[in-house]
């Protein structure tokens, strides 16, 4: 190819990496955590009488019927929990939002949760369980701006199409030198040419991961518009179907369901495979009752982070649908399903959870060492003025320290507001609503302090910050264990100790981030802006 096309491609790939390199530093590190957004719920949620015990199943149709007698608004939508877990509540469970609000909004919703009495009697609580998850799941999709609505989720859109763009043109130039410099990590005194081969080299080896991530976010971003052109274009409308005069509607009694031992046989015979975790009920005094056995199969992809569902008639027990059965579904669902597991990493079970995780974590990586070595590249040396000559130290220009102390201030800044988030989720018991207050409120001092410091003393302290709050994650958990008395909780499930053991990792990691920051700041080239000379 002709170079001053490679130089044009190597201009696209710099500038669409740098308009939405820091959008997608905040996406990728907050979906890494969100892989294990179980494990998280799990260490997050206090002990509690309501939570951490599943219901015995030949108790279920009673506490259903006598919950939907006392909270016949729960008929609309409320969930039956299989397993025990911390953060599972061991009766009905359903939430209740305003009319009209978003789905992925849980801000407002008011939770509940149905017990049975050793009396016979129905005890319903109103719970707050912790919002820690929804928070980091809500960065993830719109990576930090400020509400979970559609018009961020567009521009989520458009980030996403300008990471597609850097993603090709990056291969295009890289294709003259792919071969022979893959491989090639060339450690020394040169330390620009370390980075951008190790950038190079993780972009490379991660390509299908990231071109899946770039495709599947801008159909996330807009399917609600490809689902109306589709249904424009392809599907023909139906009519509603007419009622006859003088009819109403049909208003069924949930005394008349299928107990959940008989549904989850239903289901067992249509797919043996298949491991249910929980019953999902929905409008069941009507007559689109309907209840969504969800689950998963350890062969097959789930069509949803949650897993997938087979949904029945609850009082028949008749298939109303299986394209969302994991295993069962025909090829253009499965099709479809595939985008969602690749983009959630649900197949393959624990390793390719790990395998994302990583792969989540070099990304931020990637878009972070991207915008370093722009700020390397646009670096004015010291020219000799002979062997004994004293040469001043040349002044950077003003974009390449703004871009310095914007970068190591929001992806810094970024590591170290949602680690203390997650200590906060347990040492201070945060309401929802303030979890977008911490983060922008330590997201914004980061930046501010990055800006009146410089980049070089910024990166050095907000990384030893963000090495002590991530630190504190496992601390927290050695408090509760040791002193229960504080009102703090150490779980010892294999996954909320996951939880503590991966902290333990990450601060290590950012403990020789921080030193080796130091070293370049203390001995590196003095014309260089993570210089402190």
């Amino acid at each position: 190819m002709r170079s001053d096309y490679l130089r044009i491609y190597k201009s696209v790939h710099t500038w669409t990496g740098i308009l939405a390199g820091m959008a997608l530093f905040i996406a990728f590190y907050a979906g890494a955590l969100t892989i294990f957004k179980d494990a998280l719920a799990r260490w997050s949620s206090a002990p509690s009488a309501v939570y951490g015990q599943a219901l015995a199943l030949e108790r279920a149709p009673e506490l259903i019927v006598r919950t939907l007698q006392a909270q016949p608004a729960a008929g609309k939508d409320f969930r039956l929990h299989l397993a025990a877990a911390e953060h599972l509540p061991g009766g009905l469970s359903w939430q209740l939002r305003p009319e009209g609000e978003d789905e992925h909004e849980a801000g407002t919703a008011r939770h509940y949760v149905a017990t049975l009495e050793s009396t016979g009697s129905v005890q319903v609580t109103q719970v707050a369980p912790s919002g820690l998850v929804s928070f980091i799941d809500r960065l993830h999709r719109v990576a930090g701006l400020p509400d979970d609505k559609d018009e961020y989720r567009w521009v989520m859109g458009v980030v996403a199409l300008l990471y597609a763009l850097a993603l090709i043109s990056g291969v295009i130039v890289l294709l003259p030198s792919l071969v022979k410099d893959f491989f090639a990590l060339r450690i020394g005194k040169n330390l620009k040419r370390m980075w951008l081969d190790a950038h190079n080299v993780v972009g490379i080896a991660s390509l299908p991961f990231h071109l899946v991530m770039a495709l599947t976010a801008i159909v996330f971003a807009y399917h609600d518009g490809f689902y109306v052109i589709q249904n424009k274009l392809i599907h023909a409308p139906r009519p509603a179907a007419a009622r006859p005069a003088g009819t109403t509607a049909l208003v069924r009694d949930p005394a008349q369901m299928l107990s959940p031992v008989q549904l989850l046989a239903r289901v067992r015979t249509l797919s043996p495979d298949f491991e249910p975790s929980s019953l999902q009920y929905l409008q069941v005094s009507s007559a689109r009752a309907a209840v969504r056995v969800w689950g998963h199969d350890p062969a097959a992809h789930a069509p949803r982070f949650g897993g997938g569902f087979v949904a029945l008639d609850p009082y028949t027990g008749k298939v109303l649908s299986a394209d969302f059965l994991p295993g069962r579904q025909s090829n253009a669902y499965a099709l479809i399903g595939s985008f969602f597991a690749l983009h959630f990493g649900t197949y393959g079970g624990l390793p390719v959870r790990w395998l994302y995780f990583l792969l989540g974590l070099a990304g931020a990586w990637l878009f972070y060492s991207g915008n370093l070595l722009w700020v390397e590249s646009r670096r004015k040396k010291t020219a000799p003025q002979g062997a004994d000559a004293v040469t001043a130290v040349p002044a950077q220009r003003r974009d390449v320290r703004l871009l310095a102390a914007a970068t190591v201030g929001i992806c810094v800044g970024t590591v170290l507001a949602i680690s203390l988030i997650i200590v906060a989720s347990k040492c201070l018991s945060l309401p929802h609503g303030w979890y977008p207050w911490m983060y922008y409120l330590v997201l914004l001092a980061a930046l501010g302090w990055s800006c009146w410091r410089g980049a070089a003393r910024a990166a050095i302290h907000l990384l030893w910050l963000a090495a002590l709050a991530t630190l504190a994650i496992p601390a927290s958990s050695l408090l509760g264990w040791a002193w229960p008395a504080l009102g703090l909780w150490g779980h010892t499930s294999s996954a909320a100790l996951g939880v503590d053991g991966t902290a333990v990792l990450g601060a290590l990691g950012l403990i020789w981030m921080a030193r080796a920051s130091r070293r370049r700041a203390l001995h590196g080239p003095a014309d260089s802006v993570w210089a402190i000379r």
